[in-house]
């Protein structure tokens, strides 16, 4: 009698101690999903906040460079600076770049590659302040960069051409204006160029053939008409 007795008490304790595990998992879980709640919202308040100041010291900082102040655009956004925010980088190579900082644009633009290695923006701002400071091994290492990522990007393949046509690498030239010549076939900058290439090349019908069409879409370019007259 005696063990039943032991065994119902027993067994009424593990009922009980089920029935609190029960209602404090249940308990803890409200708390938990209590504090869950209050820290996503704060955390949404946060990156609003912090979204909002950011906007401001954007604002300012486009305001300053309409006006020419490229000084004080600097220090708007260097007043929220983040160094793993990818934009902020940005902005400052670019009104570095403006200010005549130009070793400094290159480090804030560097920050935003490194960031950023599939982004091509970087790169094209880059070369603004490597180009300003003669650097063109780096403008050249730019662009190749980007033509890695984008073989076809016309900017880079005409900016290449232009920067080996003014080495006198004309065969190098050639490879990349061409590209740009298939892509934009009626696009005065690269026709001219591309058309004084052949020239220097010795290709001379390619040349006259595309001075010729340069002054379809201009007809009294005075390039055109110097590179027809060389020819004949």
């Amino acid at each position: 009698m005696e063990t039943l007795v032991n065994k119902k008490i027993s067994y009424d304790l593990q009922y009980d101690l089920k029935i609190l595990l029960q209602i404090f998992k249940s308990s803890n879980l409200q708390i938990l999903s209590a504090i869950s709640i209050f820290l996503v919202c704060s955390l949404n308040l946060f990156s609003q906040t912090n979204y909002t100041i950011l906007q401001e010291a954007f604002s300012k900082s486009y305001a300053y460079e309409s006006r020419g102040n490229f000084s004080d655009a600097i220090t708007a956004i260097k007043s929220v600076y983040k160094e793993d925010s990818y934009e902020i980088n940005l902005r400052l190579g670019w009104v570095t770049y403006l200010n005549g900082l130009f070793t400094e644009s290159a480090a804030y633009y560097q920050k935003a590659i490194n960031l950023k290695p599939y982004a091509i923006e970087p790169k094209f701002g880059f070369v603004y302040p490597a180009s300003a400071l003669g650097n063109w091994d780096q403008v050249i290492n730019q662009y190749n960069d980007i033509l890695a990522i984008d073989p076809q990007n016309t900017q880079a393949n005409y900016r290449m051409g232009s920067i080996f046509y003014g080495r006198k690498d004309y065969t190098k030239a050639e490879k990349y204006l061409e590209k740009v010549i298939n892509l934009y076939p009626f696009d005065y900058d690269s026709m001219i160029l591309y058309a004084w290439t052949n020239f220097k090349l010795g290709k001379l019908r390619e040349a006259q053939v595309m001075f010729n069409k340069v002054l379809l879409n201009k007809p009294t370019d005075v390039s055109a008409l110097e590179g027809l007259g060389l020819i004949k």
